[in-house]
């Protein structure tokens, strides 16, 4: 899971006392890096669910076809950036599986610095994959709102913040010592810890926010840009319009549910650390080593087309099969094979026959 509490865990500890230490002794590690292995591979394969490339299709709305278009480039590198951290997930639970530990020994500074590399990963990529989710609701307003989307932009932010963010919060907690667990003042636990916390909270939170506020914002244009393509409403455009409203729901809810347990564990961490809930917060980690990467399979089920059935592309049956059809064109005439391209017969009144 990406949270910043199992980023200390990273830490030299020594002192026998403190929190962390008292709060692993009650925690199932086995059990916990069980579950992250099971729900990281179930969302590796969400993840390469989505990258996979799907034939082009036309629709009747032409910002239907843009909203495809535009949206499909967005759904991959979210896809991607889930893949990646699902994978670090994977190979950080697998590995404290074989060595039975998850908190390094005092002295075994290769494991502290092969913990944060990885706790680094898995925390660039999935800011990325929060990041993307923003752009995505952008995007859809651009769409809706008839403007030009913006690419680059995305991409920029979607990559540069994370890596800001995560060098600027582990940094602050790991160097010079990666020592976060003998602090003795509360203004050096504040400076040292809590600079992490906020720069990951806060853009969570924010695309929480933000996210409801667009979606909130793109409806409103929704009827107005089913109607403007067709000047009319039917109900099979109503039904469009219920569909696409329920897809938005449905988006911030995975958001929602994959990532509100790391708010609320990060809020009661904080609110409540000399007297803390060891149960729930043990509980809540559970729930996190679920929901965080199972959010590439519930992507796979929200962003998917639903008014068609998906087909994918595969280039190379489509070179097969390319292969196949020229070489039944060759054997026939085209005098007589009516898919050669021949142009209809038009006549005066507009009317075609073959």
């Amino acid at each position: 899971m990406a949270d910043p509490t199992i980023q200390t865990f990273c830490c030299h500890h020594s002192n026998s006392t403190d929190m962390a230490i008292v709060i692993m002794q009650e925690f199932n590690t086995d059990l916990y890096n069980t579950v992250c292995m099971i729900s990281s591979s179930i969302g590796i394969l969400g993840a390469m669910y989505q990258i996979l490339p799907r034939e082009t299709s036309s629709h009747s709305h032409r910002w239907q076809s843009l909203s495809v278009s535009r949206g499909r480039e967005i759904i991959v590198w979210l896809a991607i950036a889930d893949l990646l951290a699902s994978l670090g997930v994977f190979i950080r639970s697998a590995i404290w599986m074989n060595f039975k530990s998850i908190m390094p020994m005092q002295d075994d500074t290769s494991s502290v610095v092969f913990c944060a590399l990885l706790s680094a990963w898995i925390q660039y990529f999935y800011m990325a994959t929060w990041i993307w989710t923003l752009c995505y609701a952008i995007d859809m307003k651009l769409l809706l709102g008839d403007r030009s989307g913006h690419s680059t932009c995305y991409h920029a932010f979607a990559w540069i913040c994370p890596a800001i963010l995560t060098t600027f919060g582990l940094t602050i907690l790991y160097i010079p010592d990666a020592n976060c667990h003998n602090l003795t003042s509360l203004s050096t636990v504040t400076l040292r810890i809590l600079p992490n916390y906020c720069a990951t909270y806060v853009l969570l939170a924010a695309v929480m926010i933000v996210n409801p506020v667009l979606y909130f914002a793109s409806t409103r244009d929704l009827q107005t840009a089913v109607t403007c393509s067709l000047a009319q409403i039917t109900s099979r455009e109503r039904k469009l319009v219920q569909a696409i409203k329920l897809k938005f729901a449905l988006t911030n809810f995975v958001y929602y549910v994959c990532w509100l347990p790391n708010l609320i564990n990060g809020i009661l961490l904080w609110t409540l650390w000399f007297q803390l809930p060891v149960k729930i917060i043990i509980t809540l980690w559970y729930i996190m080593a679920v929901t965080n990467p199972l959010q590439a399979f519930f992507n796979a089920l929200v962003y998917k087309r639903w008014s068609k059935r998906e087909k994918f592309r595969l280039e190379c049956c489509q070179k097969l099969g390319k292969g196949d059809k020229n070489t039944r064109l060759s054997e026939s005439s085209p005098l007589l094979d009516p898919k050669f391209g021949c142009p209809p017969h038009t006549s005066i009144n507009g009317s075609s026959s073959v």
